[in-house]
């Protein structure tokens, strides 16, 4: 089985482009091009040149010593909170708006949950000297205020989304209105594997320095390029993507997808899409989706925005359809406890997000010995808020 992207879009039964006739000339443009101007020694040369020299890139592979002990095994940390902005999500935002030069487009939209991805998108768009609007739910500007004022002292509008939960869904929902609105001069930086063909595999592409990097880290340490494990969390799932992209046909190693649960599977406060969702179609791609009987979206809850989201990359659908991906379902409380846990074991605060994919240790089976590699997508900084109510 290939896990690669098709000619049409599809990573199996999930992908595509389903759009609106307003969006076409604007998402096929994207689709004709973007292999063309990712593989061009121009784009290759300026872009890492930026991931090198402005993000500070290579992130480091951390060996964690003492989470190692605890769960005898060797367990590796890939340091994406560590780029500039705090998070994996500039090395897409870097890639796309070198790619929006190309088109020419000279407005840039985007939408954003935890804020991390709005705030890599309002930095490139200020190093650029491009107009900039994020779109971010009502609710999550609210919880991830630091951000918002990031976003706004690098020049952006960010523009509240106020209707159904007002979180990240909704958040897109506005920004593809605005696409539709405004195609001849915009271009819509999506932060995640979502939305129709191109997004996905290009997203994917972006983020694949992750695991690019990881592979001759690994091997620089213990001699090995591949781990026994690959653990990330997932709402979209760039960072996943990322982290799992040159791993996907490395059969030995296991790619672990970590969702919030919120409340729990079994409460109706959950994002678990995995679990609870069925094939549908949402922001133009087909993939699984928390739906009702009728295909109304059921409203997801986390209590980190960056993983409050309906649905997963179509990407994660077919691997996790496929059973090439382990998914693993994580409850508010448990990330918060891994949160507070890694801050005082490893001396590293991680993102709410990340937090996820710490507390799945617990319900991981492994064997004394594996090399488990982490994918540490963020910094804490945005949610100390939220961790300073908790805090004992």
């Amino acid at each position: 089985m290939t896990y690669s992207i098709n000619e049409e879009g599809f990573y199996g039964a999930f992908g595509g482009a389903f759009i609106p006739e307003m969006l076409y000339p604007n998402v096929e443009t994207l689709r004709r091009n973007y292999l063309d101007i990712i593989q061009s020694d121009s784009f290759q040369e300026e872009y890492q040149y930026l991931l090198k020299q402005y993000v500070g890139r290579p992130t480091p592979l951390y060996f964690a010593k003492r989470l190692s002990s605890e769960f005898d095994a060797k367990i590796y940390l890939k340091r994406e909170d560590l780029c500039h902005t705090g998070a994996h999500k500039v090395n897409n935002t870097i890639g796309q708006i070198l790619i929006a030069q190309k088109l020419g487009k000279k407005r840039i939209i985007a939408e954003t949950g935890a804020g991390q991805h709005g705030v890599a998108t309002a930095t490139v768009c200020a190093l650029m000297g491009l107009e900039c609007i994020v779109y971010m739910g009502a609710v999550d500007i609210e919880r991830q205020a630091p951000n918002v004022a990031r976003m706004k002292m690098l020049g952006a509008e960010v523009r509240p989304a106020t209707s159904g939960s007002q979180t990240l869904k909704d958040a897109t929902n506005e920004a593809i209105r605005d696409w539709i609105a405004n195609p001849a001069n915009t271009h819509y930086i999506i932060g995640s594997v979502v939305g129709p063909h191109p997004y996905p595999d290009m997203v994917a592409r972006l983020q694949a320095i992750i695991s690019e990097e990881i592979r001759w880290q690994l091997k620089e340490q213990t001699g090995k390029e591949t781990p026994d494990m690959v653990v990330a969390c997932v709402g979209g799932g760039s960072n996943a993507a990322g982290a799992f992209y040159h791993f996907l046909e490395e059969e030995s190693t296991r790619l672990i997808a970590v969702e919030a649960a919120g409340l729990g599977v079994d409460t109706n406060e959950s994002a678990a899409t995995s679990v609870l969702g069925s094939k549908g179609i949402i922001h133009g791609s087909r993939t699984l989706l928390m739906q009702d009987e009728d295909g109304q979206i059921i409203e997801p809850y986390s209590i980190s925005a960056g993983l409050d989201y309906p649905g997963i990359g179509p990407l994660h659908a077919h691997l996790i359809e496929s059973k090439r991906a382990e998914a693993i379902s994580i409850t508010d409380k448990e990330a918060l406890d891994a949160a507070f846990h890694l801050s005082r074991v490893e001396g590293i605060i991680p993102a709410l997000e990340t937090a996820h994919a710490f507390a799945a240790l617990h319900k991981m089976k492994f064997n004394s010995g594996d090399s488990i590699v982490i994918n540490l997508s963020g910094r804490g900084d945005k949610d100390l808020g939220t961790y300073q109510k908790f805090m004992k």
